[in-house]
Formats: structure tokens, C-alpha cells, sequence
């Protein structure tokens, strides 16, 4: 039995109907991305739900592969499968197909369904890959900062600029209402950075493993004891951006906020003063160059005494007086 015209026009307007909803709702998401990056760029959306706004190139990319390749093709599947579903409850009911089919399967139909995956996935490859091929792809870095996961603190180090390691830990409830900045992101001491730079980020970890999670950066690296990983970012803009531990970690893995604080070189310059650290780099290679003459000079009077020294090679003259003894032989007779 056939589907009767008015199950058909009912099927249709209802097709019609979800896809004008889904496609509305997806554009009005799009619309309003923007908006919502001027109110809260750097930090968590409270009921958002698209990417947080970038703040760097990669984050750029990111964007671009999410809603240019990813989002049409995942909307085009759901409305696919959902109108599939839709027409084979209302085609093949029991009111509608009183006497079911009897074949069991449909060659062309399988070979559909198992190519056109494929073709799918390696179509979106070729766009993942160019992404991750950028994430490994670091410019010459203008900074390098350590960053070593603590259970449950980060600590930051600048080892080109001389600045020790310090902690940074959790800004407590009370402090951070005070300062009106967000209770469990912001930091005690955040990691500064200038902007405009490439800054390369060398992760590791003291205990367990921990992660390091910039959404606005687009970065999430894993911090693993006894291994480094690096990453790199280069903010676009000044500001405070929030990021957070992304591998559980144990009882207080909430509560491992990390601030980064973007600012100016001349903010920056003084931030590393203030920190007793120097912008010129503390090369300790030519201090052995200068000390090889010093000890050359050194060298050369030992060898002057050494030769006055009865274990010295001049020492075989001076021991050959013994002869003498010889015409004191012949006056004993």
C-alpha cells in the first residue's frame, strides 16, 4: 500500500517545518557569536554554547574548521538520518504497510552507506591535517615559559629572562569577589606574556598528569611527569585570558585556574624587572672561553717550577757531582 497524498503533503510540511527551524536556530547561534565575544573574550560563556572568541591564530583555524567544514557536514548528516527516520515511521508503519517486505538486504544501498562515509572522512582529513600540521609548525619563539603541573598549582618559569620558578595557585573565594574577577579562573600569579610574540610553552609535570587548556588560544597539551611537550601561541590582543587543567587530576583538580595576562613589551619589560630578571638573555658559554687563557698562564710557570723540583726531568744533572768521588780512591792507597 501506498502513502496517501495527505500522509505525503503532511510528511513534507513537517520536513520542511524542522529544516527552516534547525537552519533558523543555526544561523541565529552564528549571528550571535559575535556578541557575545565582545562581552566575554578570554573567559567561559555562562549558558553559551558556541567556541569561545579566538584570541590567536590557531584559534582562528580552529574556528574556521568548526564551522566551515565540521558544523554543514554534522547538520547535513542529523537532517539526513532525521528525515530517514521520519519517513520510515510514517512510510513503513503497520497502518501504512500492513504486509512487510520480505527482502533482507540491498547491495547498492550497501555500498552507499560504506563509500560515502569514507569519502566523508577523508574529505574532512585533508582539512584536519592541514590544522594540526599548524599546531607543530612553531615560528622562530620570541619567549620561551616553562610551565610544570603541580598537584594543584601550576609554576611558571622564564628561563631565558632569568626569572625563577614561582607558583601560582587558586585565587581564594574572598579575594577574588574583591578584585571582581571570576571565582575558580582567576589566579594568583598569572603567566604574562607581550602580545604579538611567539611565545613557546614547554609542558611538563611533577606528579600526575595534568593538561593545559587555553580555549581562546585554541590550545590544549597534555603535562606529563618526566616528558616535555610543547606548544605555542601568539596572542592578537591585550587582555586576561582564562584556561583551566583538562585532565583529572585528583581531589582539587577544579581548582587549577590558569590566568594568562597579555600585555605591552614596555608592560612586559617591567614585569620581568620586577621579577628580578633581565630582557637580555644570561649566556653563561663565553665565561670558560675567557678562564682557557688564565689558565694557560697558569700552566706555564708551574712547568718553570717543576724544573727546579728534584721530581722534575733536570733534576738527573744535578745529581751527577758523583764522579767526584773518584780520585778519592786512589788517595785512600
Amino acid at each position: 500500500m501506498g502513502m496517501g497524498k495527505r500522509a505525503r503533503g503532511t510528511l513534507k510540511g513537517a520536513a520542511t517545518g524542522a529544516s527552516s527551524i534547525v537552519l533558523g536556530a543555526g544561523l541565529a547561534m552564528f549571528a550571535a557569536a559575535p556578541t557575545w565575544a565582545q562581552d566575554l573574550m578570554g573567559q567561559p560563556t555562562p549558558g553559551g554554547i558556541d567556541l569561545q572568541p579566538a584570541a590567536a591564530p590557531l584559534k582562528h583555524d580552529a574556528i574556521w574548521f568548526h564551522n566551515i567544514i565540521l558544523m554543514p557536514i554534522i547538520t547535513a548528516i542529523t537532517l539526513l538520518v532525521l528525515g530517514l527516520l521520519a519517513w520510515i515511521a510514517i512510510r513503513y508503519n503497520k497502518k501504512s504497510n500492513p504486509t512487510p517486505a520480505r527482502w533482507s538486504h540491498n547491495t547498492a544501498v550497501e555500498i552507499v552507506w560504506t563509500v560515502l562515509p569514507v569519502v566523508i572522512l577523508v574529505f574532512i582529513s585533508l582539512f584536519s591535517f592541514r590544522l594540526l600540521f599548524a599546531y607543530h609548525d612553531m615560528p622562530s619563539p620570541d619567549l620561551t615559559v616553562k610551565v610544570t603541573g603541580n598537584q594543584w598549582n601550576w609554576a611558571y618559569e622564564y628561563p631565558d629572562q632569568g626569572v625563577a620558578e614561582y607558583i601560582s595557585n587558586m585565587l581564594p573565594e574572598e579575594e577574588a569577589k574583591a578584585k571582581g574577577v571570576p571565582y575558580r579562573l582567576a589566579a594568583t600569579e598569572p603567566m604574562v606574556v607581550p602580545v604579538g610574540k611567539t611565545v613557546q610553552l614547554v609542558i611538563t609535570a611533577s606528579d600526575v598528569i595534568h593538561a593545559v587548556a587555553l580555549p581562546a588560544f585554541g590550545l590544549k597539551t597534555d603535562a606529563v611527569p618526566g616528558r616535555i611537550n610543547t606548544t605555542w601561541f601568539k596572542a592578537e590582543r591585550t587582555g586576561v585570558f582564562y584556561g583551566q587543567c583538562s585532565e583529572l587530576c585528583g581531589v582539587d583538580h577544579a581548582f587549577m585556574p590558569l590566568e594568562i595576562r597579555v600585555v605591552t613589551q614596555a608592560q612586559f619589560e617591567q614585569w620581568i624587572a620586577s621579577k628580578g630578571g633581565s630582557m637580555t638573555p644570561k649566556v653563561a658559554e663565553p665565561a670558560p672561553a675567557a678562564a682557557a687563557p688564565a689558565a694557560a698562564t697558569a700552566e706555564t710557570p708551574a712547568a718553570g717550577e717543576a724544573a727546579a723540583t728534584p721530581e722534575a726531568g733536570a733534576t738527573a744533572p744535578a745529581a751527577q757531582p758523583v764522579p767526584a768521588a773518584a780520585p778519592a780512591a786512589p788517595a785512600a792507597q
